[in-house]
């Protein structure tokens, strides 16, 4: 559980609910439910297809041994796309809680010194985990009871009626990134801890649900003392709401917390990334090479490159956008999978396939757009590539 929550409480807490709100105004709770249980059925998707293939590089070989070659590259693009958007929104993240005034220069070095130490051997352990896991969580809950404490202002009304089913699930799928580390424990790499399908029967469910209600909390915290209108305007919300809620006492606090999650999620963003990157070049779509700091440097470009050309919040947008298609190949993978690879039901990967397309097809215009140009590049540039490497 320490593994997977260090791996998942990131920007989907600490900034995800400004445009979940914008889109779906106070109604964004709900697609935080939503986003749980479609993250609940990738999560046992990844499980099984691990346990499949144990020593498949990630979730990209996981499709490319059931579905084939094309989807495979579809899945790792999205894959890519989702990695770099989400790197992109939490390196933000650090930016707006730790240096407001530099937030870009600020999100550009954390992602060059988290990939140059991922180039050099460093791994996130499970000890670092549970440390930051515990800071992270103090952190929340002393937000969360700091709001309730004291009286919220009196915001402005948006008015009676409800955003509608597509607003409630654009915020689903904002607020989707705010689940999707459990991949460290699902599929984990190469000299990671594996843990057996009944823990994992036991832990995944629990994880998910403590970040289900961690941003239940959180979420009800914020939208009480800033409402919708002023949520969806925020570019860090919980030092906002501190502040409305007298708590200026608390944002040295609030900046340690958030620099623990963004550096914690980072490093497994970028080695999910950089997982994906290796399973290409085994199969021959990327070029082989040698070293492996190249590939951690094509993983840290494409943050950077999102960190610079767009804003934080249609970064995390593409990121769960990207990393929603992506669920969807691996569904479609995981429930065409033999009884005797199962642990769990073949209905929820046909639950996860389709929710994981809807919430994609949910994004916002410019960050479906975005992702569609990214996987239509990126499936392009691997299918030339795969073209031009020699025969035998």
């Amino acid at each position: 559980m320490a593994l997977a929550l260090g791996a998942t409480l990131g920007a989907g807490v600490f900034t995800g609910f400004a445009p979940a709100a914008a889109v779906a105004g106070p109604w964004f709770l709900p697609g935080l439910v939503l986003a749980a249980v479609a993250a609940l059925c990738c999560a046992f998707s990844t499980a099984d297809q691990h346990r499949a293939y144990p020593d498949a590089p990630g979730g990209y070989a996981y499709i490319r041994n059931q579905l084939g070659p094309w989807p495979a590259r579809v899945g790792a693009s999205a894959h890519l796309v989702g990695r770099a958007g989400v790197a992109a929104a939490l390196a933000g993240m650090f930016g707006a809680y730790v240096v407001p005034e530099h937030r870009v220069v600020a999100a550009v070095g954390l992602i060059a010194v988290t990939a140059a130490l991922g180039a050099a051997g460093v791994r996130w352990s499970t000890g670092l985990s549970v440390a930051a896991v515990g800071v992270v969580l103090g952190v929340l809950a002393l937000v969360v009871l700091v709001c309730f404490s004291v009286a919220p202002p009196e915001n402005p009304s948006t008015g009676a009626g409800g955003p509608g089913f597509d607003g409630v699930m654009g915020a689903s799928l904002v607020l989707f990134a705010a689940f999707v580390g459990f991949e460290r424990v699902t599929a984990p790499r190469a000299g990671d801890q594996v843990f057996s399908a009944r823990v994992l029967h036991f832990a995944v469910p629990v994880a998910i649900g403590a970040v289900l209600l961690m941003g239940v909390g959180v979420g009800a915290a914020v939208l009480r003392q800033l409402g919708s209108a002023r949520l969806a305007l925020s570019p860090a919300p919980l030092r906002d709401a501190l502040v409305v809620a007298d708590g200026r006492w608390l944002l040295p606090v609030l900046s340690v917390g958030a620099a623990v999650a963004a550096v914690s999620s980072l490093f497994f963003v970028l080695a999910s990334a950089r997982r994906t990157l290796v399973g290409l070049t085994e199969t021959g779509d990327l070029p082989r090479i040698r070293a492996g700091w190249p590939l951690e440097v094509v993983s840290a470009a494409l943050a950077i490159g999102a960190v610079v050309a767009l804003p934080p919040a249609t970064a995390l947008a593409v990121g769960a956008c990207g990393t929603a298609f992506y669920y969807g190949f691996t569904n479609a993978s995981a429930r065409v999978l033999l009884q005797e690879d199962r642990t769990w039901p073949m209905r929820t990967a046909c639950l996860g396939l389709g929710l994981s397309v809807l919430l994609a097809m949910s994004a916002p215009a410019e960050a479906l757009a975005i992702t569609g140009v990214g996987l239509v590049v990126g499936t392009g540039l691997l299918g030339l590539g795969r073209a031009r490497q020699p025969v035998g």
